[in-house]
């Protein structure tokens, strides 16, 4: 299905969110990491974005809060999620373009992923390592990666650890 609808996510889609989330996972950890950072201050309204089915069913999630590259500002772009029998039909795909496109509208320079490195290059994103980004565990250098919004290059970003929300656990 192509043409998903997109908006952002309001206080009546929390049980639908939370649902998406639970079977998109194998266990209940994202979802519960998801409430807790709609309590933290690294939630920012405006970059949680749903999918809609036809018929108006949540399909699919992307959700970007607040983290520190360095001494900059920048977003985590997680989770992602889309219910199992809409997955590979490009809701979570419309989701993250959604909230990129919302989190450029509001003036952010950079967002960071960890995650699937065949996935994410789609939507521009970048291994991490080139300019200067890690983190402080390890994982594969590929699933790390960065995308400017902005279009300003590499000197234009902050480099250096990121520093996840508290909720993440890292």
């Amino acid at each position: 299905m192509t043409g998903w609808k997109t908006r952002p996510e309001t206080g009546r889609d929390l049980t639908a969110v939370r649902r998406v989330v639970e079977e998109a996972f194998p266990t209940h950890e994202e979802a519960d990491l998801v409430d807790a950072l709609r309590a933290d201050p690294a939630w920012l309204p405006g970059l949680a974005w749903v999918a809609e089915a036809p018929g108006g069913e949540v399909a699919g999630f992307a959700l970007l809060t607040r983290c520190r590259v360095g001494d900059g500002a920048a977003l985590a772009l997680a989770p992602v999620a889309v219910l199992p029998r809409h997955q590979r039909q490009g809701a979570g795909g419309a989701a993250v373009r959604a909230a990129l496109a919302a989190a450029r509208d509001q003036g952010e320079r950079l967002v960071v992923v960890l995650g699937h490195p065949d996935y994410y290059p789609k939507f521009g994103f970048r291994r991490a390592s080139a300019l200067g980004i890690g983190v402080s565990f390890e994982v594969p250098d590929e699933a790390l990666m960065a995308l400017v919004l902005d279009g300003s290059g590499p000197d234009a970003v902050p480099s250096g650890t990121v520093r996840y929300a508290a909720p993440f656990g890292v």
